[in-house]
């Protein structure tokens, strides 16, 4: 375990927070979450516990964990002594520089300072620190506990130790990073996801398939041997030059468009949210949403029992 990081502190106690706070925490280091709100904070050992029952951990080792992780609401106390500092927070870029400004305030001069955004550059709100060199971004994935990647940004004043201490930090932790060199919307991960969602929305729009049908084939079929067989493995594996006469017929055909789907629009102004609302690309009946993610739960869990062995 990397001997300058010992004191993390979380800024956050919501859903990637508490996930992200329990992974520190069952590698017995030091961890402090900070939340505006009590509610949150009052609730996150009992979240914590039920994420862990989740995956089968005992007792002790529940125990163990809780007994690591500290609150507080103030942020300076609650980031006083870290060596790294991880901000959880909304994805509004204002909000996540105020809390950096209120966060460089209160730490030492090298304490690493990361966040988890999903899609914003971490140049962009780390542009106002008067240390940048000591930021970065680690965009770990939903549920953090359970997905072993997180994305290590640099930006373009990123020092490398910096960068090399919490890369290092996430390996003895069991954790998969990945460096991500430029620092671009939606890094790497999501710029994947979002470009099969984006065609995936545009099948439907176009009355190609039905939504169950567009999941059902990812499902059913790539989506398969994506865990073990990349794509860029897989374009090797066929053969580049059969991938270039593939893409000779079909990009041209996929969708292009550099703004959101018309469709997905709709979807939203008319208040169909998705799972929370009963209705979105698909309709949800009551229970449906918790059976779901309960089987994504124990899929994750043998996931990485497989890759384990």
């Amino acid at each position: 375990m990397s001997k300058h990081i010992q004191n993390i502190a979380i800024i956050g106690a919501g859903l990637m927070g508490h996930g992200i706070a329990l992974s520190f925490a069952r590698a017995n280091l030091n961890v402090t979450v900070m939340d505006p709100s009590q509610d949150a904070l009052d609730t996150l050992h009992a979240r914590i516990e039920g994420s862990m029952v989740s995956m089968g951990t005992g007792q002790e080792d529940i125990r163990s964990a809780i007994a690591q992780i500290a609150v507080n609401q103030d942020i300076g106390a609650a980031v006083k002594e870290a060596d790294l500092v991880i901000e959880a927070g909304p994805e509004k870029l204002e909000i996540k520089r105020q809390i950096f400004a209120e966060v460089e305030a209160a730490v030492s001069d090298d304490c690493i300072l990361a966040s988890n955004t999903s899609v914003l550059p971490i140049t962009k709100i780390m542009s106002q620190l008067s240390i940048k060199s000591r930021a970065i971004g680690t965009h770990w994935w939903n549920p953090p506990h359970l997905m072993p990647l997180v994305e290590v940004i640099r930006t373009q004043w990123s020092d490398e130790t910096a960068l090399s201490q919490v890369t290092d930090l996430l390996k003895d932790m069991g954790k998969k990073p990945v460096r991500v060199d430029k620092d671009i919307p939606g890094f790497v991960g999501n710029r994947l996801q979002h470009a099969l969602w984006r065609e995936a929305i545009s099948l439907v729009e176009n009355e190609v398939c039905s939504a169950e049908a567009v999941d059902t084939v990812v499902k059913a079929s790539f989506g398969r041997r994506l865990a073990v067989l990349g794509p860029l493995e897989n374009a090797d594996l066929v053969g580049t030059d059969l991938t270039l006469d593939i893409h000779k017929t079909v990009l041209s055909d996929l969708d292009a468009r550099g703004y959101p789907s018309p469709y997905l629009q709709f979807l939203v102004e008319t208040g169909k949210l998705g799972m929370k609302t009963g209705e979105g690309f698909r309709t949800w009946e009551h229970g449906e949403p918790e059976k779901l993610l309960e089987h994504l739960v124990k899929h994750l869990k043998a996931q990485n029992t497989i890759e384990d062995i």
